[in-house]
């Protein structure tokens, strides 16, 4: 099936408006994509959201999306062919209740002018909405890759607790597992319940997704700590004690650059 605009709506639709509902997953929503094009919905009012973000609505005809391989990797092969898929996949990440749709409707509107190159028209609402989430994504990727703070644990592997704004783990892999190719490690999103694990006995493996830790070490992972970690803990914050100059201290300018929210898993903040 060619992924082109349909000029008319499909007969099924009864409602004004078209929900598709997806399980929240890359697949699923490449899978929503395929379906609204097979069954000639590209052009009527219509919305994709994840079952995270869905609120029923009674005067919308709303359909479920089944996960489907096949159809999402045809999906996939022709948004490659036609946006560049890093800002695909990084809008997506950004988890925002609407942006599914606004990334459905820049297809579209690439797919209409196939001599344009969509992602340059910033005054486009959907083009605009997409490139917001893509800057802000990038930006907790930045921080993320600065504010990971591992602790050693007696499972033989370092220990990251991590609560960003994105889902920006999928991003952070490559990264760490070249800054610490030699340790095994673990990054835990304690906000979407999953992590990321790297094996340094296993290099060709890559970064692994781990689904769960124990809940005991997810609410105190001291229980875990070696010997070695309070001490190196004390060091790190006898040190950020020191080289902080008292009078050139600016509370508001140090919040902006490193926000409350991620203090909680700063081993310098820890006490603050």
């Amino acid at each position: 099936m060619q992924l082109t605009p349909y000029s008319q709506p499909s007969l099924m639709e009864s409602a004004d408006e078209t929900v598709l509902i997806f399980d929240g997953s890359f697949e699923g929503w490449l899978s929503a994509v395929f379906y609204a094009y097979a069954q000639r919905l590209a052009r009527s009012p219509l919305s994709i959201v994840s079952s995270f973000d869905h609120v029923p609505n009674f005067l919308a005809n709303e359909i479920w999306i089944e996960n489907n391989e096949e159809q999402a990797a045809r999906v996939l092969i022709k948004i490659k062919q036609i946006l560049p898929l890093r800002e695909v996949v990084w809008a997506f990440l950004s988890e925002g209740a609407k942006i599914y749709t606004h990334l459905f409707r820049v297809v579209v509107y690439q797919l209409d002018n196939p001599n344009k190159k969509v992602m340059q028209n910033f005054a486009h609402p959907d083009v605009q909405a997409v490139l917001i989430a893509i800057k802000k994504v990038g930006r907790e990727r930045h921080r993320m890759q600065a504010f990971v703070r591992f602790e050693d644990t007696t499972q033989g592997v370092y220990l990251a607790k991590v609560n960003p704004d994105f889902n920006v783990l999928p991003l952070l892999g490559d990264f760490f597992a070249k800054r610490f190719a030699d340790q095994s490690w673990l990054i835990f999103d304690v906000v979407r319940g999953y992590g990321i694990f790297y094996d340094h006995t296993e290099p060709t493996a890559g970064v692994r997704e781990i689904a769960q830790i124990d809940g005991v070490v997810l609410e105190d992972s001291s229980v875990i700590h070696t010997d070695r970690e309070p001490i190196y803990q004390r060091l790190w914050q006898a040190y950020f004690c020191h080289v902080t100059i008292k009078e050139r201290i600016n509370p508001k300018h140090h919040i902006a650059q490193l926000p409350r929210r991620y203090w909680q898993y700063l081993t310098e903040k820890k006490g603050v």
